[in-house]
C-alpha cells in the first residue's frame, strides 16, 4: 500500500511538473498552474502538500502560493462534492428570496442550519455533504442580476429559480449519481 501511494504522489508531481513547464513564463502562470492541478484531482481542491511543492517547483514562497489559492473564489482548499450547486447573494438575488433557496437545498441535502459560518449571514458559504455527492456555496455575485434569483449548478447557470425548481434539479443529479 505504501509503494502505491508513493507511485500515486509520483505520477502527481509529475503531472505538476508538466502543467509547470507548459506554464513557464506565461502571464498569469501561477494561476494556470494552480487551476489545472486542481481541476485533476479528484475532489476538485489543491490540498497543502500540493501548494507546497508547487511553491518549491517554481521558487516562490509558500505563502504567495496559497495567497492566490484563497483570493480566487475558483480555487478550493477543501475537497469538493461531486456535484456543486452555488447561490447567488447578490442584492437582486436577495431580494427574489436566494435565501429560501439556500435554507431549502441545505435541509434537502442534510446541511443543517447549525453548519452556519460565523454571524450565519451565509453570504460566504462552502459546505459538502458527508457522502461527497454535493458541494454548496454560495457566491456575492454572478453578474446575471436580470435572471435573479440566479444558481449555478455544475457550471450551468439556472436563472429565475424556485424552491420547487432547484428541489428538481438536485433530485434529478442524484438519481444520475446513483
Amino acid at each position: 500500500m505504501a509503494s502505491a501511494q508513493v507511485s500515486s504522489e509520483n505520477a502527481e508531481q509529475a503531472f505538476i511538473d508538466q502543467i509547470i513547464t507548459k506554464h513557464s513564463g506565461q502571464p498569469g502562470e501561477l494561476l494556470g498552474i494552480l487551476e489545472a492541478v486542481q481541476e485533476r484531482h479528484t475532489h476538485k481542491y489543491l490540498p497543502l502538500e500540493t501548494l507546497r511543492y508547487v511553491a518549491n517547483k517554481l521558487d516562490i514562497p509558500l505563502s504567495r502560493v496559497y495567497s492566490v489559492a484563497t483570493f480566487y473564489a475558483l480555487f478550493n482548499l477543501e475537497p469538493q462534492g461531486d456535484n456543486t450547486v452555488c447561490i447567488c447573494r447578490g442584492t437582486a438575488c436577495h431580494t427574489r428570496n436566494s435565501r429560501a433557496l439556500l435554507e431549502t437545498l441545505r435541509l434537502e441535502l442534510g446541511l443543517g442550519m447549525d453548519d452556519a459560518e460565523e454571524g450565519g449571514d451565509s453570504d460566504k458559504l462552502t459546505l459538502t455533504t458527508a457522502d461527497k455527492k454535493f458541494t454548496v456555496r454560495t457566491v456575492a455575485c454572478f453578474g446575471q442580476c436580470a435572471l435573479a434569483p440566479v444558481v449555478e449548478i455544475n457550471h450551468r447557470i439556472c436563472g429565475h429559480v424556485n424552491e420547487r425548481t432547484l428541489q428538481r434539479e438536485v433530485r434529478s443529479l442524484e438519481r444520475e449519481n446513483d
